[in-house]
């Protein structure tokens, strides 16, 4: 994602055989705020309005279920690949992964970014059937956002 800027809206690249949705946005809050609100799979529905549910321990090689409002009947059984404490986190299943980047900027300010990418070689037979991300991605990062900078003003 070349072109991505840090303020909260999508950009999505679509190929053939994959999609990547990315989105970057800058918080307010020290990484480890973030992070922890990352990391906390059970209060997700509480901040982030793109979650129904996530279950099980996000930690590394943890398997969590999480259910979202793009597609609430469906849970998707996932795997925490990557857990590199308040820099970087990766979840995904055998068709993609989901990055979760937390970079220091100086004053106090966090740039958060998320990137997912699906695919594989019979992606183009269900590619039509996966709803955009744009606004879900969109979404999360201005919650996160939102309760990051909540939670680092009444410290």
């Amino acid at each position: 994602m070349t072109s991505l800027t840090s303020n909260g809206k999508a950009l999505t690249i679509k190929k053939t055989f994959s999609r990547e949705t990315a989105v970057s946005i800058d918080i307010q809050a020290d990484k480890s705020i973030i992070w922890a609100l990352l990391i906390n799979a059970s209060d997700y529905p509480r901040w982030n309005s793109t979650v129904i549910s996530i279950e099980g321990i996000i930690t590394k090689g943890g398997k969590i279920q999480l259910k979202s409002t793009l597609d609430p009947k469906r849970v998707f059984k996932l795997l925490v690949k990557e857990f590199d404490a308040d820099n970087k986190l990766v979840w995904g299943d055998t068709m993609g992964k989901r990055v979760y980047t937390l970079l220091s900027v100086g004053n106090g300010l966090t740039n958060f970014t998320m990137n997912e990418k699906i695919g594989g070689p019979i992606f183009p037979l269900f590619a039509k059937m996966i709803p955009p991300f744009d606004k879900s991605f969109e979404q999360f990062a201005s919650d996160l956002k939102k309760e990051a900078e909540t939670i680092g003003n009444a410290k």
